[in-house]
């Protein structure tokens, strides 16, 4: 790993390489973890993901999020959930929300989205995010989603009349 140029923190761009002196791209390698710290993107139309895979064991999961400074939103995209929002953390504090997850969610990944407040002028802004399960068992992230990109399962809900006699 090799820190970004400039006032970079403890930011790195990980790179993963079948050489040791070279760097060869390792084709459908993708990397987890699971406590993410990083900066969110300074440019407002740029979104973060992180993809959490839920499996059969999972009927809630709780997310702590550290000092993100009310610089927009953070958002769950699943088959069952459209955009449900997490809370968000103020400066230098933790927030955390928990959420359901249904049958529909099973066996798929989460897409978290982690959206930039368009009006604010934060620039540098390192936050910090984690999920547990109802046990309190830290989830991976994946840097690649499981299964794909979830999509949220609409259903219009209407209903056939019945035929007039």
């Amino acid at each position: 790993m090799e820190g970004i140029s400039g006032d970079d923190g403890n930011l790195y761009r990980l790179f993963l390489s079948t050489e040791n002196q070279e760097s060869r791209s390792i084709e459908g390698a993708f990397a987890f973890y699971f406590k993410y710290k990083f900066r969110l993107h300074d440019d407002v139309n740029e979104v973060s993901h992180i993809y959490p895979y839920i499996n059969e064991r999972v009927i809630a999961i709780k997310q702590s999020n550290f000092d993100w400074d009310n610089d927009g939103i953070i958002r769950i995209i699943s088959p069952s959930k459209n955009g449900e929002r997490m809370a968000i953390s103020g400066d230098d504090n933790w927030a955390t929300s928990t959420h359901e997850i249904t049958q529909d969610d099973i066996n798929s990944s989460l897409d978290i989205q982690m959206i930039k407040n368009k009006q604010a002028d934060i620039r540098n802004n390192n936050v910090v995010i984690y999920l547990e399960n109802q046990y309190g068992e830290l989830l991976p992230f994946y840097s690649i989603p499981i299964g794909g990109i979830p999509k949220y399962k609409y259903s219009i809900g209407i209903k056939p009349k019945a035929p007039i006699r």
